[in-house]
């Protein structure tokens, strides 16, 4: 499986492919079901409220669903919390439940993030 980070799911609604790495694209295009974690969708959330992005993340959530099969994960969040307590390299609660998703089976996690990439092993751009 391969999971997007907030960022790219913005960029994607937004830009297309125009901002994604050869890599990042490649991963998504040959990856038969694309996830987020819920939190991304309430990044997005906080994101909209702060004025950073102008739509809504249903809005985001429903177009990358038509074109990318995109989907939010259904793991279970009490698995993903104790994963996430794990992830002392940041204080960030964004940062840690979705690299937690990504991480409960070391699934690719789609990011630019360069704190991600260096603590996540899995994590690429």
């Amino acid at each position: 499986m391969t999971y997007l980070d907030s960022h790219v799911v913005a960029w994607m609604y937004a830009y297309g492919a125009e901002k994604l790495s050869e890599r990042a694209l490649k991963l998504i295009e040959d990856c038969p079901c694309v996830l987020i974690s819920p939190m991304v969708l309430l990044e997005l959330e906080f994101l909209r409220q702060i004025g950073k992005i102008a739509v809504s993340p249903q809005t985001i959530y429903e177009y990358l669903a038509e074109r990318i099969a995109l989907e939010v994960c259904g793991k279970d969040f009490r698995e993903v919390v104790r994963n996430a307590m794990h992830q002392s390299w940041t204080r960030d609660p964004f940062d840690r439940i979705i690299t937690a998703h990504a991480a409960m089976k070391n699934d690719i996690l789609i990011t630019k993030d360069g704190h991600i990439l260096d603590h996540y092993p899995h994590a690429t751009w």
